[in-house]
């Protein structure tokens, strides 16, 4: 594994660095004016939004797997990762490697981070080497973790953006960010398109919101999306899987 060898923290080395806030115990973002994770239990919401819609564990009990690729859009506290490769590594053979990439335009620094993360104290296994590699990735992109079975790689800036330059195809699409309705620049045509362009016809995606404009614009680009039952007080969400066929411009 890397060493970590770093002092400067992350938001002292990266210009898009924010402070993070917090609002009645939970992290807060004063930038989108948004919560990171769901009041009502951010870890479950995790399971079911991302692990469940995406139906991660059955896919990973194959006993001929050997990698997969999940592309997260919106690293935050890093929970939904933290989640995945707890599973990961309880039903995944022993031989296969996960590569979890995401991309994040505000990373928090190793302080912030730390304070987020310690709300979850049943993580702290898998919490403890993130956090010790952290400013590693911050410099270097790419970490390797949990005894070389996970890859964490992290590009910063805007998520349609950055996607345009990586090389990587998803098994799994991991939706996320803040809502449309306080993220609206992040959740465009264009980031779908380029959703479908590193995708395979075995990908799926979830995602916590079920919002008309992302339901149509998923479906443009060529995803088929099913609407299940939302977590918490959300009333649906969205999951689906790559059908190969773009459609173009959305239509109501």
């Amino acid at each position: 594994m890397p060493e970590h060898n770093d002092t400067a923290l992350p938001n002292e080395t990266n210009t898009n660095a924010r402070k993070l806030a917090w609002r009645d115990g939970l992290p807060y973002s004063s930038e989108f004016q948004d919560v990171y994770f769901s009041s009502d239990n951010g870890l479950l919401e995790t399971e079911y939004v991302f692990l469940q819609g995406n139906d991660l564990q059955t896919r990973w009990q194959q006993p001929d797997l050997t990698h997969f690729t999940i592309i997260e859009t919106g690293f935050g506290t890093g929970l939904n990762f933290l989640c995945a490769a707890q599973l990961w590594l309880a039903h995944a053979p022993q031989h296969a490697v996960l590569h979890f990439v995401s991309v994040e335009k505000y990373p928090l620094s190793l302080a912030d981070l730390t304070a987020a993360l310690a709300l979850w104290p049943q993580l702290a296994v898998f919490s403890a080497p993130l956090l010790h590699q952290y400013n590693a990735l911050m410099h270097k992109q790419t970490i390797n973790l949990y005894e070389q079975r996970v890859q964490l790689t992290l590009h910063i800036g805007d998520a349609t953006e950055q996607l345009t330059r990586i090389p990587n195809t998803a098994d799994a699409w991991f939706l996320d960010g803040f809502a449309p309705a306080k993220n609206p620049d992040m959740w465009q045509h264009e980031l779908f398109r380029e959703m479908a362009a590193h995708a395979h016809h075995d990908t799926t995606f979830a995602t916590f919101t079920s919002a008309g404009d992302v339901r149509r614009g998923l479906i443009a680009a060529g995803f088929r999306v099913s609407k299940r039952p939302g977590f918490g007080k959300k009333r649906e969400m969205l999951c689906g899987s790559f059908s190969g066929k773009m459609i173009g411009t959305p239509h109501d």
